[in-house]
């Protein structure tokens, strides 16, 4: 490791006022490193030590009373203190050996003055030393990261950059990308690899001074992680900060690669668009796989149209970003991603990874994780429609995925209980309602069975409509109809008696309760885009 200076104890013997101190504990510590200096003249000290503090004292606050001392080192090694440094003659005239012993067992450096010592002139000599080695560790940083910077714009790949922080301190680099295998700057054998990345792995859990781990997010993603390791001298502050450095780095690095690739999909629009429409031939599809480097032993696709509605007039997301989250997510759950975009839709193709029967499953995992990030959550000025296609088992059949994306779409759009998202295989009546549609007038037909109790609710506002659609949801249970409209049974009997009073005695008959039931769904699905006709039945 290139290490960078840090003050020491043993560097502190050679200084002015230390010519006739002795060491007389603790010699295998004065490795130690100092970071401040403090004066200690009061006991009960504990609650202002953070570590790695020299202290200086005359002793006065145990004169005659050598009990309190070897309480005092106790607290001092407990929290980390770099070593004491006593005056000797003024106030104790020596050190007890059962300090020295203590002092000894946990290597912690006891220095003895034999005669008085300005401890002003030593705080302001060594804290000079302490802040010029900041000053120093700060300069050092800032030419690292302004040299890193430039090197940016001519970096071709990120193998360039963890050369580069190797450079710098001369550890073992070790990056990794999600779900790939760890590389090493510089090569080590396979043996070592599965050491160190043991070592790492036990690291993430319990921290270790011989290795610095940092993730790389992007999009509120783990993207990749980077650590570094040094089997000899524990990992400094400066070594973590130029960890940092170098990670953030590699984030615009990466996400700079992943722009541009993303940029240069946009060209493949076209073809794309005639695969959703049914062009192209299976050895079409395979040949347009392999030239993007896409090898897959399954064939189940599926077609997902997200719809965006802006939240302000004229404005709309970022539609790259948005679909470089995309990319990440969805491939994190099994797929392949495909985009084709279309006015203020964007089209998803999913080619899966994975095992089938679960598919569905991972799509809903995705779609959940994509509305609840954060670029969503604060960033994004538009919400979405998103509706799923059915699977198809073909690749050559993926326009049948996507037209039955488009009509889950549009029935979502005229249904009243809207969700986030459908997939198409979920809708069951609402498919066959809008099948209908095209060939019937469905408002006329639900007026021919729904009439007389509009027409009623409408003169008189007595929520019948209401209580029927409840009623038959209850399965005829009066009671749990009565809860659910918050109403006494005695109401609800009479609103009963009315409804067979407008639709006959028989309404709760199998056959006719099943058109009702119908009926009742479709004049929730047309309510929602304009209200039902209410004509005479003859």
């Amino acid at each position: 490791m290139k290490e960078q200076f840090q003050l020491k104890v043993s560097d502190i013997l050679s200084r002015k006022h230390f010519e006739t101190a002795s060491v007389v504990a603790g010699f295998e510590g004065l490795h130690r490193i100092v970071k401040w200096v403090h004066v200690v003249e009061a006991t009960g000290m504990k609650n202002l030590l953070k570590g790695q503090e020299l202290i200086l004292s005359t002793g006065i606050a145990w004169k005659n009373q050598p009990d309190i001392l070897i309480t005092m080192v106790k607290e001092f090694i407990d929290h980390g203190v770099a070593g004491l440094c006593i005056e000797i003659g003024t106030y104790i005239s020596e050190i007890t050996d059962d300090v020295i012993e203590l002092a000894n067992t946990h290597q912690f450096p006891i220095i003895i003055f034999q005669q008085e010592v300005p401890f002003v002139e030593i705080t302001q000599d060594l804290h000079s030393i302490i802040i010029n080695q900041q000053y120093q560790k700060i300069s050092d940083l800032e030419n690292y990261s302004q040299s890193l910077n430039k090197r940016l714009l001519t970096i071709e790949n990120y193998e360039d950059i963890l050369q580069f922080i190797f450079s710098a301190l001369d550890v073992q680099i070790i990056f990794r990308l999600k779900n790939q295998s760890y590389e090493f700057v510089p090569e080590i054998n396979r043996q070592e690899q599965w050491a160190m990345i043991e070592q790492l792995e036990l690291a993430k859990t319990v921290p270790s001074e011989q290795i610095g781990l940092t993730p790389i997010f992007l999009f509120g993603q783990e993207y990749a992680e980077l650590a570094i390791y040094s089997h000899e001298i524990p990992i400094s502050e400066y070594d973590l900060l130029i960890l940092d450095r170098t990670a953030t780095a590699l984030a615009q690095h990466l996400l700079r690669d992943l722009y541009v690739e993303e940029k240069k999909r946009v060209e493949a629009f076209e073809w794309l668009h005639g695969w959703l429409e049914g062009e192209h031939s299976m050895e079409e599809i395979y040949d347009y796989l392999v030239e993007n480097g896409i090898t897959t032993k399954h064939h189940e696709a599926s077609v997902l149209i997200a719809r965006l509605l802006p939240l302000k007039e004229n404005s709309f997301p970022d539609i790259t970003y948005l679909k470089l989250l995309s990319r990440s997510i969805f491939e994190q759950n099994g797929f392949t991603l495909f985009f084709v975009e279309r006015r203020n839709e964007l089209i998803f193709i999913l080619l899966n990874n994975r095992s089938k029967k679960n598919m569905k499953e991972r799509i809903k995992k995705a779609i959940d994780s994509v509305q609840h990030s954060e670029f969503i959550r604060k960033q994004c000025s538009a919400k979405f429609i998103i509706a799923v296609g059915k699977f198809s088992d073909r690749l050559t059949e993926l326009h049948k995925s996507y037209q039955t994306a488009k009509e889950a779409l549009r029935i979502q759009q005229k249904m009243t209980n809207k969700q986030p998202y459908y997939f198409y295989e979920d809708l069951h009546l609402y498919r066959l309602i809008s099948q209908l549609g095209k060939h019937t007038d469905l408002q006329e037909l639900a007026s021919e069975y729904l009439h007389p109790v509009i027409q009623y609710d409408q003169k008189f506002n007595a929520k019948l409509l209401e209580t029927l659609r409840v009623y038959l949801e209850c399965n005829g249970s009066k009671q749990e109809t009565a809860n659910k409209l918050f109403i006494v049974r005695q109401t609800l009997y009479h609103r009963l008696q009315k409804l067979e009073n407008l639709l006959g005695e028989d309404f709760m008959n199998h056959e006719k309760r099943v058109a009702i039931e119908f009926m009742l769904l479709v004049h929730e699905y047309l309510a929602a885009s304009q209200p039902i006709k209410v004509s005479q039945v003859k």
